[in-house]
């Protein structure tokens, strides 16, 4: 597996097509774009976010070029922590090692490429999967916001956790 940076013309369609239902678009953007999402408005978040919080995107791709995951990274050069976001993979590909795989890649570029000392993300409680391959890379809870999100009336609590570099070069 490889990480490339994002490029809407050839990437989007993966990402649609992946972000199929109401439940997985709110777990995903948190409501942050309106569903359905469209070219447009993922276009509008990765630019304002790339502004707001130099956030950059990227995708996973199998070696012969497949798109297989996406997410966005940024580094707070004040703390020194990155933040891993919008972390999606091909539902056809979950449950076989390839989010892991991805958030491995992601990681190495966090730590050995833009020194962050920390990475942090955010998962709703709702998404127990998502969560269970983070603790597994060695992700931990920091912290836990009870009502973070409605969802069709009902809250949603979000944890954040995070994965100190010491702790994943000792992976």
């Amino acid at each position: 597996m490889r990480i490339r940076p994002y490029m809407e013309f050839r990437d989007y369609e993966y990402v649609e097509k992946w972000i199929d239902t109401e439940k997985i678009h709110a777990l995903w953007c948190a409501g942050l774009i309106s569903y359905p999402m469209t070219r447009q408005s993922l276009h509008d978040l990765l630019e304002k976010n790339a502004r707001d919080w130099t956030d950059s995107a990227y995708v996973a791709t199998e070696n012969d070029g497949t798109v297989v995951g996406f997410f966005c990274y940024s580094i707070n050069t004040e703390n020194n922590e990155g933040f891993l976001k919008f972390i999606v993979v091909d539902p056809e590909k979950r449950g076989r090692g390839y989010g892991r795989k991805m958030l491995e890649l992601a990681l190495q570029y966090a730590f050995y490429i833009t020194g962050a000392d920390l990475v942090q993300l955010n998962v709703f409680a709702e998404n127990q999967a998502a969560r269970r391959c983070y603790e597994k890379i060695g992700f931990t809870e920091r912290s836990f916001t009870e009502y973070a999100l409605s969802y069709h009336e009902v809250s949603w609590g979000r944890y954040n956790l995070v994965i100190k570099r010491k702790d994943f070069l000792s992976c």
